[in-house]
């Protein structure tokens, strides 16, 4: 038997995410749809993972990539609540309409927007 310490994964059940770490999460996702903006998918599809892909094209309107990735706005809003909020208060925001995801996305469009206005004026 192995002396090392047993891992507890309660944690993980009651972590939630703190407003800097969505902050990081939003920045990173915008800097995505910067790069998708001025580059195209081609370097990025293979390389970032599904569910990076899916909220980039979510956050860009990309209707006809999500539906070839077999993804929703359901899907990519239930991934990013967990993302955004841990376990229980991903169910929360789950039951309560996925509201204060949809909020979230709504400020990363609205700072992608103003960025993308900032690039080109």
């Amino acid at each position: 038997m192995s002396d090392a310490e047993r891992i507890n994964w309660d944690h993980l059940e009651t972590r939630q995410p703190t407003d800097a770490e969505r902050d990081a999460l939003r920045a990173d996702l915008v800097e995505r749809a910067l790069a998708v903006r001025r580059n195209g998918w081609d370097d990025y599809r293979s390389v970032w993972t599904s569910g990076e892909v899916a909220g980039v094209a979510y956050l860009l309107e990309e209707g006809d990539l999500l539906e070839e990735l077999d993804e929703h706005e359901g899907s990519v809003l239930t991934r990013f609540a967990g993302d955004l909020y841990g376990f229980k208060g991903a169910r929360k925001d789950i039951e309560a309409g996925l509201v204060g995801t949809q909020a979230w996305f709504a400020t990363a469009r609205a700072e992608l927007d103003a960025r993308s206005s900032g690039a080109n004026g």
